[in-house]
């Protein structure tokens, strides 16, 4: 085989795993192996090469609530230079003029700001995320960010489940202005009719930004005699 044919075989799977991590979040390699059915020795290469690179970066996986026995595992995620060189929208004239609107206005405008941007997409994603079963309605919404860039999904977690944005257009922005955040959060309680809470952000250098949706409270069945004093 010609070496630029191993080469281009190389770049385009090192591609695969980058990807990979960025459209599932923090993964580990054995993880990562399973997904692209890859040898863990292939991905472990890839990954040494990326990690060279400054594309990714390991990390001990960020477990939420009791953690097990023994050492959390190594995970990969992609650094600020990986996400660029997905084209991510490093907006900096969008920076500026939010400098600009807060030396005017102060933080409350900046806040007034970020909720005029995301009223248009509320707008768009109301009437599919209204059609969905109430079961529904956290993985619809995944799937309108998703189109929109976000690389979103939605797993089950404690008392609920939870809101996975793998990739952020404007992270340096929201990096610099949290209202960004701020108001999308509040965009996905209006949306799914509950209070959400947002857990973790790209912005403040997480791996992913989750957002909690919890679930039903379950409704603890009265005693019939709890029923007899009651009607006393």
């Amino acid at each position: 085989m010609p070496a630029g044919t191993s080469v281009a075989r190389d770049e385009s799977t090192r591609d695969r795993v980058a990807r990979s991590i960025l459209t599932n979040g923090p993964s580990s390699a054995a993880v990562l192996a399973e997904r692209l059915e890859l040898t863990p020795a292939a991905v472990r290469r890839h990954l040494d090469h990326l990690l060279e690179e400054g594309l990714v970066e390991s990390r001990e996986e960020r477990v939420y609530g009791p953690r097990g026995r023994g050492r959390p595992a190594k995970v990969f995620v992609l650094t600020d230079t990986g996400r660029h060189a997905f084209h991510q929208a490093y907006d900096d004239l969008a920076a500026t003029a939010l400098r600009f609107i807060a030396e005017a206005g102060g933080d409350q405008a900046v806040a007034e700001f970020a909720r005029r941007r995301v009223a248009e997409v509320e707008q768009r994603y109301r009437e599919l995320v209204d059609a969905a079963p109430e079961d529904k309605k956290a993985e619809v919404l995944a799937q309108v960010l998703t189109a929109d860039g976000y690389a979103a999904s939605t797993a089950k977690a404690a008392h609920g489940e939870q809101l996975c944005q793998h990739h952020c257009p404007v992270a340096h922005v929201a990096e610099q202005f949290p209202q960004l955040c701020e108001a999308e959060t509040e965009v996905f309680a209006r949306l799914l009719g509950k209070h959400v809470q947002r857990l973790a952000t790209i912005a403040h250098g997480d791996g992913v930004c989750t957002t909690h949706i919890p679930g039903e409270v379950p409704v603890a069945p009265v005693s019939h005699g709890e029923s007899a004093r009651t009607a006393r």
